[in-house]
């Protein structure tokens, strides 16, 4: 009877390389699984790289477009500021061009087409009869109690308009005329007025000047968008690569560790049959004195038969005495033979 080893294959005897054990086709598929999961893992690391440099770039890209926006921003309310100004010199210019053609058609003893007066020339008129009340209550001393009266209460509405018509002058930083020097008047509109023209035009020059300032940050601004936007698909692409090569990971994952359990249980089971295989072996070969049971037994059959038989039936010949050991081991003479000597 021949003992067994752990791999399945008798003590003493090699395996031929010819010949295939029963998992050499599942050892040959799991092998070429996991070398293709090796490189699969390559792929997706190299994805997640590819990923990672696209964020980081994406990431600085978009730092940089939001402090661009930012500058963009303090230019354009630094635009807005300045723009803003013009039209306030604007404004005051055609307030002041509109007093001065007014002065004019005063001038002339003509009306104004719409029939009313600007804001300057009501204020102007109302504190110059201000001052006519009050320098005649003041000087006159014919005036009656009554005729004071009703030159007071004049006073009084013409002051309350004079305090209503000033805010909306001084909005306008409106100059003072004297009405009794038209001519002066005029010209002193006038100059104000260019003089306001000309701070609108620079206003306007300079807001112009800005904002072609910005014009190459605003395309810059739009490179950076769609830059940050193309690393950002970039980067999507990339994650999405490796997320698809991690699940096809994972499904193999799932093949391997299925052949390994149908491996480890198929060497459990050789590992079984050859333990039981050895010990029956072992069982077989075992002498009484090695075996408590088999010297019961055989002790048992010596009282009740008065002999036993170990090794088969016995023949006539091996009943015959059987030489000592001496005689056994009895030396064998050995001489020479030699001829005589011619």
């Amino acid at each position: 009877m021949i003992q067994v080893g752990s791999k399945g294959t008798p003590f003493g005897h090699r395996v031929p390389d010819d010949e295939a054990g029963p998992d050499d086709d599942l050892r040959t598929r799991l092998h070429a699984m996991e070398t293709r999961i090796r490189r699969m893992r390559e792929q997706r690391t190299g994805h997640n790289e590819n990923a990672r440099r696209a964020a980081d770039s994406r990431d600085s890209v978009q730092q940089q477009s939001r402090e661009l926006r930012e500058r963009i921003k303090e230019r354009l309310d630094e635009q807005k500021e300045v723009r803003a100004k013009a039209k306030v010199h604007q404004a005051k210019r055609d307030e002041i061009q509109a007093q001065m053609r007014e002065l004019i058609t005063q001038r002339r003893g003509k009306r104004s087409d719409d029939g009313t007066k600007s804001v300057v020339i009501q204020l102007s008129e109302t504190i110059g009869e201000i001052d006519r009340i009050e320098n005649r209550i003041m000087t006159d001393g014919s005036l009656t109690l009554k005729k004071e009266n009703a030159m007071l209460k004049k006073l009084k509405s013409l002051i309350a308009k004079r305090d209503e018509l000033m805010p909306a002058a001084e909005e306008f930083q409106i100059i003072e005329i004297d009405l009794g020097d038209m001519e002066g008047s005029i010209q002193l509109l006038k100059a104000e007025a260019d003089s306001q023209h000309t701070a609108m035009l620079d206003a306007n020059k300079e807001a112009d000047g800005i904002w072609e300032e910005i014009k190459p940050m605003l395309e810059e601004r739009d490179f950076l968008r769609a830059e940050g936007d193309r690393l950002h698909n970039a980067f999507v692409t990339s994650r999405e690569a490796a997320d698809n090569v991690h699940s096809e990971i994972k499904i193999l994952l799932d093949q391997v560790n299925e052949i390994r359990d149908e491996l480890t249980a198929q060497r459990e089971e050789r590992e079984r049959l050859i333990r039981e295989h050895n010990q029956s072996v072992r069982d077989a070969l075992r002498t009484p004195d090695e075996d408590e049971e088999l010297a019961s037994s055989l002790a048992d059959e010596l009282l009740e038969r008065g002999s036993i038989t170990l090794g088969g039936t016995r023949t006539d010949a091996d009943s015959k005495p059987q030489p000592s050991k001496k005689e056994r081991k009895r030396p064998r003479k050995l001489g020479t033979t030699r001829g005589k000597r011619d």
